[in-house]
């Protein structure tokens, strides 16, 4: 089960930062040339969450079945001075959770608003935050590879 969730994982992470990329780039094009909130930014920022949110779960089944997680009970605190473990048990986890954070208020801030750049603009803050946190604690050498 693990090697099927952890694959799921990895491929939908793609999936995630397509969509998350575009989504990013479609909205601060439109806040820098001043243009219009449409119902496509709204199906772009939607989707962009959804999928954010399904990969949130996804992470925390293969956290939850992952070998990894007996490092806990045979490291305890020495988890923090292992940098692997520490990537996998705590740094990825914790910054990849406050980056869905990061979108979902977003998005909730985006609905609040009445005029098409205020619209666009917290969309445009929070998901390239998002977009920055996730990108800075992938881990690079096994994604790619």
């Amino acid at each position: 089960m693990y090697e099927a969730v952890k694959s799921l994982h990895s491929y939908w992470a793609y999936l995630v930062f397509i969509v998350l990329i575009v989504t990013v780039i479609n909205v601060l094009i439109k806040v820098f040339g001043k243009k219009e909130y449409e119902v496509k930014d709204f199906r772009l920022a939607l989707f962009t969450l959804i999928l954010t949110h399904t990969q949130l779960l996804i992470g925390m089944i293969l956290y939850v079945v992952s070998p990894r997680l007996e490092l806990w009970s045979q490291l305890g605190g020495e988890v923090m001075k292992n940098s692997i473990a520490r990537l996998y048990l705590v740094e990825h986890p914790i910054v990849n959770i406050l980056a869905i954070a990061a979108i979902t208020i977003g998005y909730s801030k985006h609905k609040k608003k009445l005029t098409s750049q205020a619209k666009l603009k917290p969309i445009a803050i929070f998901y390239t935050i998002g977009l920055v946190l996730l990108l800075s604690r992938i881990p690079w050498d096994v994604w790619l590879g």
